[in-house]
């Protein structure tokens, strides 16, 4: 029977925060970059894309992340047999930077971005990495266990946190201040630069379970690491908060 305006039923309208959400999910994302080395390093990986052979594409520059992230990981457990597997870890961040840095870039200056495709598989790849990452450091002579996995939980609530941007505010924001990704790295060729120097350098101190805990300077530097990135989410957090409530209002009633 065919349908008249007095039989048919009007489609249910959407909800605010269900429009919004699909908005941002749909639409390409805002990048936002303001690290310190954000604009050189940008510079410099689309001058490298530019030159890269034809025969590799983005998810060939995705597995050397991986790659160099299993060679950090590597670097760091057979430090406990000799030092100068950190030169190992080391490379491995740079390999590490290299691909996970590179791969989007290579789409972006061929004009074969895969926004979704992209986005999913390059940040399973960084949890998978920092993960591996974290871990080595656990199992090197220079970092507790449970130091290093702070570290990873830090880190991948710091990435949860801008992925979750990403979908509410289609805005893809992946520094926290001045520190992002490469900065991080940096620093970790810093640290394995100076604990070649001067060694685990242990010490002891007391634990709850009256057994002296055997910590190095690596393990302060990891605490005060995990404690600061508590600090930048909570600051992201306020922020975010802030403009979702904007949008959003309590009781529905948005600001005029």
């Amino acid at each position: 029977m065919a349908e008249t305006p007095t039989t048919r039923k009007a489609p249910p309208a959407a909800s605010p925060r269900k429009a919004t959400t699909e908005k941002a999910t749909t639409e390409k994302a805002e990048r936002k970059n303001k690290a310190l080395l954000a604009e050189p390093e940008k510079r410099v990986l689309r001058w490298v894309a530019a030159r890269l052979p034809q025969s590799i594409t983005p998810d060939h520059l995705t597995l050397l992340a991986l790659f160099g992230a299993a060679l950090t990981a590597a670097g760091y457990t057979l430090a406990n047999h000799a030092e100068g597997y950190l030169w190992l870890a080391s490379a491995g961040l740079v390999v590490h930077w290299f691909g996970d840095s590179l791969d989007g870039t290579l789409a972006r200056v061929r004009k074969i971005e895969r926004p979704k495709y992209g986005f999913y598989v390059d940040h399973l790849a960084d949890g998978v990495a920092t993960a591996m990452i974290g871990l080595g450091l656990g199992f090197s002579p220079y970092m507790l266990l449970a130091v290093g996995l702070a570290i990873v939980v830090g880190y991948l609530i710091l990435s949860i946190n801008i992925y979750l941007e990403t979908i509410t505010q289609a805005t893809f924001r992946f520094d926290y201040g001045v520190v992002g990704p490469t900065e991080a790295r940096i620093l970790l060729i810093l640290l394995n630069t100076a604990a070649l120097l001067i060694g685990p350098n242990e010490f002891s101190v007391p634990s709850i379970t009256g057994r002296p805990l055997v910590m190095t300077p690596f393990d302060i530097v990891g605490i005060a690491g995990s404690l600061g990135m508590v600090a930048l989410l909570g600051r992201r957090l306020r922020r975010n908060l802030r403009v979702l409530g904007e949008l959003e209002p309590a009781g529905g009633r948005k600001n005029d």
